[in-house]
């Protein structure tokens, strides 16, 4: 009898699905029940009659289940003491830490801080010496204490000859009684500060990018990033270089006065204590002798797949290109800028948060299980602590562990500060071309320039329990390939665990040529025995199943930047901006001809600082793009825009601005909001090969008035057609008593084209370039119109106001502002 095995397999992976998200979540039991369920129904597969290396290939499978399904109920109980660092341990790593800071400041020519380190160095191993019985441990303290005095007395100045015996040499040293300090010590060279002591900020996001305006900061961006610092109850200001000289050095273990994260809900049900790697492992280290690995980290039960896929493409990244990116951003570090362990448990990591690089400290409390397994992110690497420390960093920026998640063009950002790009495989705009988005991203990827993840979208359980995937949830790309006109990328999924089951994964007898195996070099055979969640999958299917790709752009790519930081007033404006852009936030990009075509990037950044916003972000911001040669423009379709932004609810928004060779332009930039209620803070940061300026539309009218109307019966005549009736309109007088620039606009109901006239009942000067009989608002437009006229004579002007059509009832307001003095009133 001839046996359909495909449902078999579906509920069997169906089963090793379930099993892995109990797993995952920490949950025992019905994960061994769902493991063992696949592997019974793999078996019953591989004994209907199946070719023989296929019968192999699930019998191992099954096998794998089962033998996890044992281990988990055989989980050893919680860590015992024996596996954690002893005391006298414990201050031989502090010892160390001493020693090697001393070197690095040794080697970079600071004599006061080597000079403070080598004697802490001498102290402690003198006093853990005493009280240890280990005497391997005595002589190893020996020794080093030894090196540290002989080097302290050189860099004094002592030429003695070598004693017998360590003795004290009377250095400064920090008194037992003496409090932890917090605060960062001045540098040896320290940059142009402010007032109050500190460097000035700088608008670079990247030491190599050449800042193209002036440096410092208006008083009101100073004003915008104070106030964002603030972010879910905690103080994050920005980082500058006086905080490379933290004081990580302390007399007792660090704790975070901010106390300990909120947990998640799965992290409370299986939740035991806090530990200090110290009383976890034997010998933690920030990572291990090879680097950062991508393949080692493990996402447990937070929900931050973007942030650890994220991880993921930055560890790969580290280890293609050998260029530290994520490494980098960690202290303390050694002379060689690489991260160390420090046993007194304070770390600083420097995240770009809201529109700027800023300062993240926190201690090394880890949430530990029942089990004495962690309850966060972390390496697979033992005593590994960078995958843990990088993600309590940003959760506790975010709030806690207790996280939302965002997307991977937002954790990347704030990793690495690359320019976030959101590329949507399904919009409604119809954008997104399949074949020169896959020949980009091959490109780039290879060289370096881009750093990529992809996410699935909302996906019937059914379907993604028989695709092996999970919906919306972040995917690691690692790599990408065209095979013999097949296109294929591998992407990890950040559990470690759960894979593709479609086309070119290890399932898959039909695609995986003997031809396809060796161009990958790929042995399905060998995959399916262990899910490490990397699998192989065709772009075709990625396009099917997955919703969108997100990608961060090294800064590299440009020479130039400039950014500046601002707000947008609550009241200021419509709430939308369907018939009026004239109070929203505008900027001029000022960019020079050059002989070949170039780009600017202008990176549009909401500054958010409560979890909620990330719980329910309403939020819809985007920039347009005008050519309107650096005029204010005041209405949101005349001119057309150049580049009509997506409005979206993600904290960033790229626009890519093409810039023609042989011709300077002078490119607008209206920030737009939909459905705008509260006040906004934001970065607008432009990248650009060539340099450029970029300056903010100010108001060259400092006189308003402002007076408010009522369409009614006798006084709603109609446009100027309707010539019985049109001088029953509103009708205002206006006096100027000098030359004018006049900005004049009209606001009413949005279910009425409305407009008006200004009328010269006197001019001064009849001569005068800006004289005129008549002026109107143009055409009748739906709630909004503006009229702007320059250099208008002293004289007495009339302004008719009307609805289209007569007999159109409702309120308007009528608002005059002038460089100059004026006097408007009703007639």
């Amino acid at each position: 009898m001839s046996w359909n095995v495909q449902p078999i397999i579906e509920d069997a992976m169906a089963a090793a699905g379930r099993a892995v998200t109990f797993d995952t979540a920490g949950q025992i039991g019905p994960a061994c029940y769902f493991y063992r369920e696949a592997a019974r129904l793999l078996g019953l597969v591989a004994n209907t009659g199946i070719p023989a290396d296929q019968q192999q290939s699930w019998l191992i499978k099954a096998r794998d289940y089962t033998t996890r399904a044992d281990a988990l109920e055989n989980s050893a109980p919680p860590r015992s003491p024996e596996k954690a660092q002893s005391e006298d341990q414990k201050s031989m790593s502090k010892v160390k830490f001493f020693f090697h800071q001393a070197l690095d400041a040794d080697e970079s020519g600071d004599k006061d801080a080597a000079l403070e380190m080598y004697m802490k160095a001498v102290e402690l191993s003198l006093e853990t010496k005493k009280v240890t019985p280990d005497e391997k441990l005595q002589l190893k303290l020996k020794k080093l204490a030894t090196q540290a005095l002989e080097r302290a007395e050189a860099l004094k100045g002592i030429t003695q000859n070598k004693p017998d015996t360590i003795r004290s040499v009377g250095l400064r040293a920090v008194p037992e009684d003496s409090s932890p300090s917090e605060e960062p010590s001045a540098p040896a060279a320290a940059p142009a500060s402010s007032s109050s002591g500190r460097p000035a900020l700088h608008r670079g996001d990247s030491a190599h990018l050449v800042v193209t305006g002036q440096s410092s900061y208006s008083k009101e961006e100073k004003l915008v990033l104070e106030r964002t610092s603030r972010i879910n109850k905690n103080e994050f200001v920005p980082f500058m270089s006086v905080d490379l000289r933290e004081q990580f050095r302390l007399t007792m273990p660090y704790t975070d006065k901010s106390g300990f994260l909120a947990l998640s809900p799965k992290q409370s049900k299986n939740f035991a204590r806090w530990a200090r790697p110290d009383e976890i492992c034997p010998n933690p280290v920030m990572f291990g002798e090879n680097g950062v690995d991508c393949w080692s980290i493990k996402q447990t039960v937070v929900s931050d797949c973007s942030f650890v896929a994220s991880l993921a493409i930055g560890a790969l990244y580290e280890r293609r290109f050998n260029k530290k990116l994520i490494t980098s951003i960690i202290y303390p570090c050694n002379s060689k800028h690489e991260p160390v362990y420090n046993p007194f448990g304070k770390y600083m990591i420097k995240l770009h948060i809201n529109g700027v690089a800023r300062k993240v400290v926190v201690d090394d409390f880890l949430p530990v299980g029942k089990h004495g397994e962690l309850l966060c992110s972390f390496s697979t690497n033992k005593n590994e602590l960078w995958i843990s420390l990088l993600e309590k960093a940003y959760m506790k920026v975010m709030g806690g562990y207790d996280f939302p998640g965002s997307n991977s063009n937002i954790d990347l950002h704030a990793l690495t500060g690359w320019i976030p790009e959101r590329a949507p495989m399904h919009s409604e705009e119809g954008a997104f071309n399949k074949d020169a988005f896959f020949t980009t991203l091959f490109e780039r990827l290879h060289r370096g320039d881009v750093l990529a993840t992809v996410a699935t979208g909302v996906l019937n359980q059914a379907d993604a329990d028989r695709a092996g995937l999970v919906p919306t949830h972040a995917y690691a790309v690692l790599d990408i390939r065209e095979v013999k006109g097949v296109k294929l990328l591998k992407l990890k999924n950040p559990w470690s665990h759960l894979r593709w089951r479609g086309n070119y994964s290890e399932l898959d007898t039909r695609h995986w040529t003997e031809d396809m195996k060796a161009a990958l070099k790929f042995d399905p055979n060998s995959a399916a025995m262990f899910d490490n969640g990397v699998f192989w999958i065709d772009y075709e299917s990625i396009i099917k199943f997955f919703d969108v790709f997100y990608l961060n752009w090294n800064p590299s790519l440009f020479k130039y930047t400039f950014c500046l930081h601002q707000s947008w007033q609550a009241g200021l404006g419509p709430m939308k901006d369907a018939f009026n852009v004239s109070e929203n936030p505008q900027f001029v990009l000022d960019v020079p001809a050059t002989q070949n075509k170039s780009n600017v990037w202008v990176l549009l950044t909401r500054h958010i600082t409560q979890i909620e916003d990330f719980r329910e972000n309403n939020e819809y911001i985007t920039i347009v793009v005008y050519k309107n040669n650096g005029k204010r423009v005041y209405y949101p379709y005349e001119p057309r825009p150049f580049i009509d932004g997506v409005r979206i609810n993600s904290p960033h928004y790229l626009a890519k601005i093409p810039v023609n060779a042989g011709v300077a332009e002078k490119i607008n930039l209206v920030v737009s909001q939909y459905e705008k209620t509260t006040t906004i803070y934001y970065t607008l940061r432009a990248y650009s090969t060539i340099p450029f300026t970029l300056r903010k539309i100010g108001s060259s009218f400092e006189y308003k008035k402002e007076i408010s109307g009522e369409w009614k019966a006798g006084t709603a005549g109609g446009c100027r057609n309707h010539k019985t009736t049109f001088l029953t309109n509103p009708r205002y007088q206006l006096n100027l008593s000098s030359v004018c620039n006049l900005l004049i606009n009209l606001k009413g109901p949005k279910q009425y084209p409305i407009g008006f006239e200004v009328l010269c009942v006197v001019s001064s000067d009849q001569n005068s370039p800006g004289a005129f009989t008549t002026k109107s608002s143009g055409d009748f437009r739906s709630g909004f119109v503006v009229l702007e006229l320059e250099g208008v004579p002293a004289g007495t002007y009339d302004v008719i106001v009307s609805t289209f059509v007569p007999n159109q009832f409702g309120p308007f307001i009528l608002t005059v502002k002038s460089n100059n003095q004026f006097n408007l009133a009703a007639l």
